[in-house]
């Protein structure tokens, strides 16, 4: 029996970003890159990665600090909150928030990831750092408010 994907679509990884990290697949939504993209920072699938960054982003020049990352950081879980194709259908955005342990410290990354499609391929080019209010409801979907929950770290 085959194991649920880490990214948290709750599809068996064979299904969901397997072919992809694999290589036998692209995603084919901004959503299934940045889900994949999350899988392979997860199970420290540095090619992946950097195959995923549009070669604008030069991400080869940051590969040797990123690898280095893996040995402190694991990944506990991903909720998407919102995904967006513009008009053009070549630009879009997910806002995800996850939860990892750098040097077993918890935290969490919030952001709005922006993603170009070329050549029927897509691409994460980079992202933003949504504002979050102490009183506004947590990204992470525990239905608390922001001070009491994910800012209290």
């Amino acid at each position: 029996m085959s194991e649920n994907c880490p990214c948290g679509s709750e599809l068996q990884y064979s299904v969901c970003c397997g072919p992809y990290l694999r290589g036998g697949a692209y995603p084919d939504t901004p959503e299934a890159l940045m889900r994949s993209r999350y899988c392979a920072y997860a199970q420290q699938n540095l090619p992946y990665l950097i195959a995923s960054w549009h070669p604008s982003c030069n991400a080869q020049n940051f590969a040797a600090s990123l690898e280095e990352s893996f040995s402190n950081t694991r990944w506990h879980g991903l909720r998407v909150i919102s995904t967006e194709v513009l008009s053009d259908q070549d630009t879009g955005y997910v806002t995800f928030f996850a939860r990892f342990s750098e040097n077993k410290q918890q935290s969490f990354l919030h952001e709005r990831s922006r993603f170009l499609r070329e050549e029927q391929r897509w691409y994460y080019i980079d992202g933003t750092f949504p504002p979050t209010g102490r009183n506004d409801r947590c990204p992470c979907g525990s239905g608390k408010k922001y001070k009491k929950c994910c800012g209290q770290h």
